[in-house]
């Protein structure tokens, strides 16, 4: 690091309330989701920063009162020097009214070398080191070489994917740090996609015709469709253990490939056979698998059970898969993020963790999901590099430990100056 960088990454212990403000300050916006479409003034709020910064801002709503935010400040060589994008989630998990918390998840505090509060861990406290970060560099008057973007998306929480909706906006870098909790590890991710499993008998029948769909000499071909759903949840029980057996991956333990069925709905009426049923099922793969591989594989073994099945052959089930949004059509998709440790990126960010931390940098998979798997879509180098743990994200008094929060700055800080600084090829 030369002497400026290094006054700036001192100035961020001398300058540590500053810091736990601001976080207090993002935590202290109700931006919960579900319910969402509650982040138009966190947002407004962001914006007003990132302008003060001089970056170019950009807003737009993906949900009327769920507006995406995205900060750009070109750099003075875009051409020849690396272009960075600093992503995080505005939204924060849901609160229970029943929850036991200390003073309330929107009213932090400050106990035990901790800052506690909703979005402490996942992931305001990410976001306001990093805006922290940019704002030292700012006052510093440093012209970064490189592109600079910083995006503030809603909607991770639920599915929504803003940063899906930024990456079809066009907003690309050469590489993309997402600040989400990782106990800054320097993290890939597995995927996560939902769909629904749909049985539906074609007629309607009462539910005293069951003898003569069940009894030899009945001749009636009908079929209850929850009986017709046992079988197809007894298949992807099958395949499950298939997978546990058959797949791996470095980082992650045996069976992390797994096929949850989550909700069942079914029937009409106890005077009627079912004559429809509804499997809604969360499907979680590996990091250099697609969701289109895993959607494939899924539907091929269930209509191969089917297909075995007399009436089933005839009504075959009916797949549903993805969605935009947990909240307007109950699905969602979470692609995978493998990551490359000999990038120049990883390697630069490895290094400054390592300087920073004083310890060697952990690159690892994420046991959960993040907006990470967009950037790989699009095609964009990323990884996940935030504060803060996992046991503590969506827990009640949620809490971030302010030492790693002022650690985590100091890399952010260093890792933008460094990465932009970088020449192209």
């Amino acid at each position: 690091m030369n002497d400026t960088i290094s006054s700036l990454v001192q100035q961020i212990d001398e300058r540590k309330e500053e810091l736990i403000a601001l976080a207090k300050t993002l935590i202290s916006f109700e931006t919960p989701a579900p319910p969402a479409r509650n982040t138009s003034d966190i947002q407004q709020y962001i914006s007003s920063i990132l302008r003060e910064r001089d970056f170019d801002v950009d807003r737009w709503d993906v949900y009327p009162g769920d507006p995406n935010v995205v900060g750009i400040r070109k750099g003075t060589d875009s051409d020849q020097f690396q272009s960075l994008i600093i992503n995080g989630h505005i939204d924060v998990a849901e609160v229970s009214a029943d929850e036991p918390w200390v003073t309330g998840p929107f009213q932090p505090y400050v106990e035990n070398g901790h800052l506690v509060g909703r979005g402490a861990s996942d992931m305001k406290g990410g976001i306001a080191g990093a805006l922290f970060a940019i704002g030292l560099l700012h006052e510093a008057g440093i012209e970064l070489p490189g592109d600079l973007l910083f995006q503030s998306v809603i909607g991770e929480e639920v599915g929504e994917a803003g940063t899906l909706q930024c990456c079809k906006r066009g907003y690309d870098a050469d590489f993309a740090l997402v600040v989400d909790t990782s106990e800054c590890h320097l993290q890939g991710q597995g995927g996560v996609i939902t769909g629904w499993i749909t049985v539906k008998s074609p007629q309607t029948f009462h539910d005293a015709t069951r003898r003569q769909m069940l009894h030899a000499g009945g001749k009636l071909f009908g079929a209850s469709a929850i009986e017709k759903m046992m079988k197809i949840i007894q298949g992807l029980q099958e395949l499950e253990r298939y997978w546990a057996v058959m797949k791996t991956y470095k980082g992650y333990p045996a069976g992390m490939m797994t096929i949850n069925p989550a909700v069942i709905e079914g029937g009409r009426h106890a005077a009627f056979i079912a004559d429809e049923c509804r499997l809604w099922i969360t499907v979680h793969f590996y990091p250099n698998e697609t969701h289109h591989q895993v959607i494939e594989e899924v539907e091929e073994f269930i209509r191969n059970i089917a297909n075995a099945d007399p009436w089933l052959k005839q009504n075959p089930p009916q797949f549903t898969w993805g969605g935009e949004s947990m909240i307007v059509d109950r699905g969602e998709i979470f692609p995978s993020l493998e990551i490359d440790p000999n990038h120049r990126a990883i390697q630069t960010l490895a290094t400054v963790h390592e300087t920073m931390f004083q310890e060697k940098a952990v690159l690892d998979m994420s046991p959960t999901v993040t907006d990470g798997g967009w950037f790989s879509e699009f095609d964009i180098p990323a990884v996940i590099y935030g504060p803060g743990s996992l046991e503590e994200a969506h827990s009640v008094n949620e809490k971030v430990e302010v030492e790693q929060l002022l650690t985590f700055t100091k890399v952010v800080l260093a890792f933008i100056y460094e990465w932009c600084s970088t020449r192209k090829g």
